[in-house]
């Protein structure tokens, strides 16, 4: 836990140098309101947008759905993660980066972890239900340009939505939860339902992509559809067996450690050093779909290209590549389609 208590006192030191005199720190979205807890009383009078950022909180503490001595027990990180805001509720985790993270020294690892948030984003203008019992955090990570993800940033999405799977199914005993990955930043069990997904913004500051990670996926929420406990449940009933059910601090810290070392593996092996284990875990491979319309083209998916892009293979036109930005499987019609708002 030492890590965590040293990149909390470099965070609170870069605050309150960069903060106001009255400790308020403001950024695009939201401003950062810094107090002790015997003031958060005060914090019901801050205004709209604001957000009380409690300085002397406990590292062992705990709330009723995220328990941040179990999260610093499962970090393994070198850098990831080791920077946590928590919040009960809030418009949306990512709105408590942006702006701020481009002015970050590099060695912070700030990670923003929400009970609920109130306007949830996904792709596109799609919103992200919030139910509690979702694990929903946002993460700061900074890849430079020349580097081999850097050059490829569209496998990071890949590798976010991988790092969950495999934060679940590298537990032992949990290899055969039957969790997947779905082209191009979807969880899902099987390929029936839905349990999470994956929104990556980027900013580019000079040699530098500074990337905003917002994940959710169902942990202990059986509804709107199925949890990965629900899962773990059904799974002890069928092969009468005792896996314990996870928590959402847990699985939040495990799915940071394993996207660090996917990022390091691509880093110095690129995608080749990766993909097996994502061919593993996703469901496309050999799927015939049809392009744009019912009356599309028909395709067989061949797997990721060197950008990152769904390869497909055509009669007509060979291999060609479908870039993932506004584009997305519908599992019910079995095409790849553009979305339109």
């Amino acid at each position: 836990m030492w890590r965590v208590k040293e990149a909390k006192a470099r965070f609170l030191k870069w605050l309150q140098a960069h903060a106001e005199h009255n400790g308020v720190l403001t950024l695009s979205k939201a401003s950062l309101v810094m107090m002790s807890g015997s003031d958060l009383q005060d914090a019901l009078l801050l205004p709209e947008g604001s957000v009380a950022l409690v300085t002397n909180s406990a590292e062992s503490q705990s709330w009723a759905h995220f328990s941040m001595e179990t999260y610093s027990k499962n970090l393994k990180t070198k850098l990831l993660g080791h920077t946590v805001l928590f919040a009960e509720i809030v418009t949306s985790t990512m709105d408590l980066l942006e702006g701020l993270t481009v002015h970050l020294p590099r060695d912070m690892g700030l990670l923003v972890v929400a009970t609920q948030q109130s306007q949830g984003r996904g792709r596109g203008r799609n919103a992200w239900l919030s139910p509690l019992g979702c694990a929903m955090f946002t993460l700061n990570v900074q890849i430079e340009l020349n580097s081999k993800l850097g050059q490829r940033i569209p496998f990071l999405q890949h590798l976010v939505a991988l790092a969950v799977v495999e934060a679940v199914c590298s537990l032992p005993g949990y290899q055969d939860i039957d969790l997947r990955v779905k082209w191009p930043n979807d969880i899902y069990y099987g390929n029936l339902m839905k349990l999470g997904g994956v929104l990556v913004t980027s900013t580019v500051l000079g040699s530098t992509f500074h990337l905003l990670i917002g994940c959710g996926f169902n942990v202990t929420n059986s509804n709107p559809t199925v949890c990965i406990n629900d899962l773990i449940q059904s799974y002890n009933l069928q092969h009468n067996c005792s896996l314990q059910p996870l928590s959402c601090a847990q699985l939040i810290a495990r799915t940071v450690n394993c996207l660090e070392a996917l990022i390091d593996n691509f880093q110095q092996g690129g995608p080749e050093s990766v993909l097996p284990t994502y061919y593993k875990r996703w469901l496309h491979s050999g799927t015939w779909v049809r392009l744009w319309s019912e009356d599309g083209p028909e395709v067989q998916v061949m797997g990721l290209d060197h950008n990152g892009f769904l390869q497909v293979h055509s009669k007509e036109q060979g291999v060609v590549s479908v870039e993932p930005d506004g584009n997305s499987f519908d599992m019910l019609k079995n095409l790849v389609v553009i979305k339109t708002h």
